[in-house]
């Protein structure tokens, strides 16, 4: 395995400036439709539709190459498991603060998402060798945190609960779910494979078909799914699929762009024959969106890897810290967001259309610039 891929890096930073931009369109006017989500009964998918399930795959692409690092620096397969236990439960906490925020909280929530985010970087911050205020600090998280989901309350006088996990949630699951897939199939990486045609099985039998009936409507298949977290597998396709992608890139030491866009243009027509059965939706979680974002995750990153491999990555320094600092990028928002709460602006209506989403950008390069800076001052959250 290749120690650093830059490629991924880039391909994650760019899925995650993207996404931090999109998630503000909530802050602004008339943005254009093709770049919002689609219904979840329209036959189609815009912009903010294909990047969550990018930033999937980049998660999947990861998984190899991260724990061959570990293996080669020689840790052990229990502690490698204790690793990936412990990675999924932080997503899993941080998913389900986020959730429950913005699900509706009985008090300020300008300064629950203060306290929240707070209590993360001091819980998961990325301290310094040596730093002697590390643990006092890291208890000090725990004790904020645990205050908050003690002290929540939902409007209706809900208490705090896992809900379906949030976005982090999600990630966490299917993190879980390749780093064990991977560990069990990494001498016979081709088993990813087959699992991830049974998931493309699975999901067609479960997703609603153009006349709202199912393959295998209320079979036990669809609650065993649901049981294990992983809905119509949609998220798995996805995630899988960056698995297989850096995997094939990995044993393909040539004719990488070639093969990598040979491998799109397959997945994308696969979507378009099985478009003739199921809508495009990601409401739904359907196999032609799947492969429709997969193709484009597989085209993106055999062109980028290539760049890399030809040492033209220079023009993609501005989302570097998007790519290694991303949890800290995708968690600033929350931090900006509160003060946004407590000023309680109102949205001028020029900030609408296109000049609307000139704002939105711009806050995702506050974002990323801001990730820059702590990363700088040695604060930088790393699970």
């Amino acid at each position: 395995m290749d120690k650093r891929n830059l490629a991924i890096d880039i391909f994650r930073g760019l899925t995650v400036a993207l996404m931090v931009c999109v998630n503000d369109f909530w802050a602004v006017h008339n943005v254009p439709h093709f770049l919002e989500h689609f219904a979840v009964m329209e036959d189609g998918m815009g912009l903010s539709d294909i990047i969550y399930p990018m930033f999937l795959f980049a998660m999947g692409m990861s998984v190899p190459l991260a724990l061959e690092r570990r293996f080669q620096k020689g840790y052990t397969l229990e502690t490698t498991l204790r690793h990936i236990l412990g990675r999924t439960l932080a997503l899993l906490l941080m998913g389900s603060f986020i959730v429950n925020s913005e699900s509706g909280i009985a008090w300020n929530k300008g300064i629950f998402w203060l306290m929240m985010v707070v209590g993360f970087f001091l819980v998961w911050n990325n301290y310094r060798e040596g730093f002697k205020f590390k643990k006092p600090l890291r208890w000090l998280g725990i004790v904020i945190l645990a205050g908050l989901a003690i002290t929540f309350r939902s409007p209706d006088g809900g208490l705090f609960r896992s809900s379906w996990w949030g976005i982090l949630g999600q990630i966490g699951w299917m993190y879980l779910f390749c780093a064990l897939a991977y560990i069990l199939c990494r001498r016979r990486w081709w088993i990813l494979i087959v699992l991830w045609v049974v998931f493309c099985l699975v999901n067609i039998s479960v997703a609603p078909m153009r006349d709202g009936s199912e393959l295998l409507g209320g079979n036990y298949v669809a609650d065993f799914s649901d049981a294990l977290h992983l809905g119509n597998g949609h998220s798995i396709i996805m995630a899988l699929g960056g698995v297989i992608c850096v995997l094939a890139d990995q044993k393909l030491k040539k004719h990488r762009l070639v093969t990598g866009l040979v491998a799109s243009v397959a997945l994308a027509l696969l979507a378009a024959l099985t478009h003739k059965w199921w809508i495009v939706s990601k409401g739904l979680g359907t196999l032609p969106w799947c492969l429709y974002v997969s193709a484009i995750s597989v085209a993106l990153y055999s062109l980028l890897r290539s760049l890399e491999l030809k040492g033209l990555t220079a023009w993609a320094r501005p989302v570097d810290p998007a790519g290694k600092a991303t949890l800290t990028v995708y968690m600033l928002p929350y931090f900006f967001y509160s003060f946004w709460i407590f000023l309680a602006p109102t949205v001028p209506a020029w900030m609408s259309g296109w000049a609307g989403v000139a704002k939105c950008a711009l806050f995702s390069a506050l974002c990323i610039v801001s990730a820059w800076g702590l990363g700088k001052m040695g604060v930088k959250l790393k699970i």
